[in-house]
């Protein structure tokens, strides 16, 4: 399919480039062989010699005829001016040296841990670089559409067009008296909104003295209903001690008649088990005479001692004499 294609560059420096349509080819459902697929030429434009690749800021710059919009400079401005003023804050809020006393100057004092000498001077210096500004783009033309169709024309005569003294009248008649009568509707109106008003007010006054009423008897009611609470919990209260009263009166008097006839046997009782005893002699049967068992005890056993040792002493005394007597007769 032949096509034809036009390159050529305006007197501003930009390239203009056009070229006929043409249609799309049909992509079949499955992949063709090598043999029979067809290559088309690419439509990027990143394959095109004719675009220009690399660095845009060395181009021919594009002189623009049109003047500076007005808006765009004021924006520029407000940027500008924004930008100061926040460079102003920060050198503000910055935490400066304070200024030295009258008399006294600040100078430059080392702070590392081991003082040096400094007789080494770097020179410095300050080197600036400015870059090109950059261009917006400018504005875009007005959209003029094309003229389409046939200009046409009227004659009028002299007596066609309405008379404006007299054809005025009726709508000034009408205007006149539609402004009348909504000035007598907002009359109307302003009269109906007060007398609504009073009658608001009136009823807010009637409705606030039945409010107050209302209150106040609940109020009578909410004391009536207390009062009659507390009376009703003191009649309760009344007839709990009674029969409080009532149920001690009636165990007190059976708790009587049930010990009338059992203090006597428990006392009984009690006396025969030995509760009831005599002072003195339980303090003898308890304390004399255990001690005095003991003592009589010991008396005995030393009396049954001596006895013994005595019995040995004379028979050993027995024994010796016996012996004595008998070594003459041997002799």
């Amino acid at each position: 399919m032949a096509f034809v294609e036009r390159s050529q560059r305006d007197p501003n420096g930009s390239y203009i480039f056009s070229s006929r349509p043409r249609a799309v080819e049909n992509r079949s459902k499955y992949r063709q062989p090598p043999s029979e697929q067809t290559h088309s030429p690419y439509g990027n434009v990143m394959y095109d010699r004719r675009v220009v690749r690399g660095n845009t800021y060395a181009q021919h710059i594009i002189p623009t005829t049109a003047q500076p919009d007005p808006v765009e400079i004021q924006r520029q401005q407000e940027i500008r001016r924004k930008a100061i003023a926040r460079k102003r804050a920060r050198e503000q809020y910055r935490p400066n040296t304070p200024e030295p006393l009258q008399g006294r100057k600040h100078i430059d004092v080392q702070t590392d841990r081991y003082l040096e000498e400094l007789s080494n001077i770097i020179v410095s210096k300050n080197i600036e670089c400015q870059t090109d500004a950059f261009l917006d783009r400018p504005p875009s033309p007005l959209f003029i559409p094309a003229k389409s169709g046939r200009d046409v024309e009227t004659q009028i005569e002299e007596g066609e067009l309405f008379d404006y003294d007299r054809e005025v009248q009726p709508v000034l008649e009408v205007l006149v008296g539609k402004t009348i009568e909504q000035s007598l509707e907002e009359v109307m109106e302003e009269e109906e909104l007060a007398c609504l008003r009073a009658q608001q007010r009136a009823f807010e006054e009637l409705r606030n003295n039945e409010l107050a009423e209302v209150r106040r008897l609940e109020e009578q009611e909410r004391r009536h209903c207390e009062e009659k609470e507390r009376r009703i919990a003191q009649q309760k209260e009344m007839l709990e001690k009674e029969r409080e009263t009532a149920e001690k009166i009636a165990a007190r008097a059976y708790t009587q008649q049930y010990l009338a006839h059992l203090l006597p046997a428990v006392f009984t009782s009690l006396r025969t088990h030995g509760f009831f005893y005599d002072p003195v002699q339980q303090d003898i049967e308890t304390y004399f005479f255990p001690s005095l068992t003991v003592e009589i005890n010991n008396s005995l056993e030393r009396r049954y001692t001596a006895r013994a040792l005595l019995d040995n002493i004379i028979h050993d005394v027995a024994q010796n004499r016996l012996e004595a007597f008998k070594e003459p007769e041997t002799q």
